[in-house]
């Protein structure tokens, strides 16, 4: 569902940059929205990171007049703020904000793990079993890069066997909102091992299509996530 374009480079300095956008299958402002959010989610642009419209319209080979309606939607939706200096920057979410974020994304992914019990086929069953082996793959590689596309294919997957495409839009802008902390989650070797085991109840219960221990396992999943994100650094 929620397919990232363009790809995030390296320059000689260490410092993350976005790369130019490829020919349109999808409107360019999309298309932009896209590669902000996947900048955001892989730390390229970090919380409270400022956003200068020169900078990006030259690294994604884009008119400042897209640009700007792209950085808009991504303030609406909470994603993007101003400072009291008038100055664009990544939103850094605050401690209460976030647990809510994650009970939040804890309720809906609970549902969407029902829907997929009651609507999936066998194929998008047996589909969902082999991006959550991927997964587990991404988390014994220790590659958080890694993991955050793989969660993100897992997720679609069973967003799109639930038919609810409503629940992932919200999903990922949740996890937009805390990306900062989930990125600092994930490199932590004890979540990256919990989390496997966590996957694998997980799938386990949607195989046997037991819906209660499904949501059960899909809330522990999030509280986790939760504990290890808000941990002090």
């Amino acid at each position: 569902m929620d397919k990232a374009v363009g790809e995030l480079k390296t320059d000689n300095s260490g410092r993350g940059r976005l790369t130019a956008l490829q020919e349109p299958s999808v409107s360019l402002r999309s298309r932009i929205i896209d590669a902000l959010r996947r900048a955001i989610e892989t730390g390229v642009l970090a919380p409270g990171a400022r956003l200068v419209e020169r900078e990006l319209c030259e690294q994604l080979k884009v008119s400042r007049t897209s640009l700007r309606e792209a950085l808009g939607e991504l303030q609406a939706e909470g994603i993007l703020t101003h400072s009291p200096t008038r100055r664009l920057s990544v939103s850094v979410i605050s401690q209460t904000d976030a647990e809510n974020a994650y009970r939040i994304r804890g309720t809906l992914e609970a549902l969407v793990v029902e829907q997929f019990i009651e609507k999936a086929s066998e194929e998008e069953l047996a589909a969902l079993i082999e991006e959550g082996e991927r997964l587990k793959g991404a988390y014994r590689s220790g590659d958080v890069d890694r993991m955050l596309v793989a969660k993100r294919a897992f997720y679609d997957r069973i967003c799109s066997g639930a038919r609810n495409s409503i629940a992932f839009d919200i999903i990922n802008r949740l996890v937009l909102r805390t990306s900062g902390l989930r990125r600092q989650s994930l490199l932590r070797t004890q979540r990256q091992q919990q989390s496997i085991k966590e996957v694998d109840v997980l799938l386990s219960a949607i195989a046997r299509r037991d819906a209660e221990m499904a949501r059960k396992a899909a809330l522990q999943n999030v509280a986790n996530s939760a504990k290890s994100a808000l941990l002090p650094d």
